[in-house]
């Protein structure tokens, strides 16, 4: 596990039997960068990667 994977596991740990949008997700995410701008790469790119799954990948 990674240092990082710490978070990961806190949000699945509180929050993970919950169902949200991806609208939801996304304005989650620009209020993030909006209070932490330093982090705009790599929420767009983490976004962008997203985006682009193929539906397949997610099942």
């Amino acid at each position: 596990m990674y240092f990082t994977d710490r978070g990961i596991e806190e949000l699945a740990e509180r929050r993970g039997d919950e169902q949200v949008g991806l609208a939801w997700l996304a304005d989650r995410l620009s209020e993030f960068v909006d209070l932490y701008p330093d982090f705009e790469v790599p929420v767009d790119r983490l976004a962008t990667w997203l985006a682009r799954l193929d539906v397949d990948d997610l099942e």
